[in-house]
């Protein structure tokens, strides 16, 4: 081990910098003969190695966050996991999560692996959480990662961070539709529906529904022509529950939520939407 001499002053601003603890910090200087930025990248690798031991334990906790361009036509939203809910509810760790956001957003990244690559205060976005994980000692990755770009989109965060949506509309933003797409959000976030309508389901899950309709219509002695009528039915059942446009508004059930969306622009819809959920 190198023998120069490190100062307290060089210790805490490596701390300062990093986050890491002071013990950590004056072993990275000792290591790399007090040069700073390799100092920096001692407690990168320590931190690669933390999370490489943790892989195998599960980040079921963390946080989702969602945010939106100025204009309304672009957003993401991003899941920052971590093991415990402990670290999930500390200001640091929420804050760092507002931070991947706002760079996912500046930089409109497609993949959690552009978003690492990502510059984030003279490093990346990668080395950061690195460092996050060595300071913290628990798993901490970028588990889930979404965009929309539509002619309004409109973010939403529910339940303490723990869920995230976007919403994405076929007209541009105005301060009724912006109204509209926050109430249509909540309602994802509570119902959590697959799709938009039944259209956008996917043909596979669509075939499963029907074919365990049919199955069950013939258990109770239907013939296959009936049964194949009877489960048609079940399937408009199903979309109607499943899929968001023919749901019941949650703010007033006598409407559906493509109905609302009329009422407040003629024309108005969702074209997309995505939902992120913690654990």
């Amino acid at each position: 081990m190198s023998t120069v001499t490190i100062s307290a002053a060089e210790v805490n601003k490596l701390r300062q910098q990093t986050g890491a603890g002071m013990m950590d910090c004056r072993k990275a200087l000792a290591e790399s003969n007090g040069d700073f930025e390799s100092a920096i990248d001692y407690l990168r690798k320590k931190g690669q190695k933390v999370a490489a031991n943790r892989s195998d334990r599960e980040a079921k906790e963390g946080v989702v966050i969602a945010k939106a361009t100025a204009d309304s036509t672009y957003g993401v939203v991003v899941t920052l996991s971590s093991e415990t809910d402990f670290v999930a509810k500390n200001e640091e760790f929420i804050a760092f999560a507002q931070s991947v956001g706002d760079i996912a957003l500046a930089t409109k990244a497609t993949t959690i692996d552009d978003l690492k690559a990502a510059a984030m205060d003279s490093a990346t976005v990668g080395e950061r959480l690195m460092e996050m994980v060595a300071k913290i000692g628990e798993k901490i990755e970028i588990s889930r990662f979404e965009q929309v770009t539509a002619g309004a989109v409109v973010p939403y965060i529910h339940s303490g961070y723990r869920i995230g949506v976007l919403v994405g509309m076929n007209q541009p933003a105005t301060d009724d539709i912006i109204a509209a797409g926050k109430d249509v959000a909540m309602q994802i976030a509570a119902m959590s529906p697959m799709a938009v309508d039944a259209d956008s389901v996917a043909p596979e899950v669509v075939a499963r529904e029907k074919a365990i309709a049919v199955e069950q219509i013939m258990a109770e002695g239907k013939a296959a022509d009936m049964a194949e009528k009877i489960a048609a039915g079940k399937l408009n059942k199903f979309f109607k529950d499943n899929t968001l446009l023919p749901q019941a508004f949650v703010k007033d059930n006598g409407k559906t939520v493509a109905e609302y969306l009329t009422s407040v622009s003629k024309g108005l819809t969702v074209t997309t939407f995505k939902r992120l959920a913690v654990g």
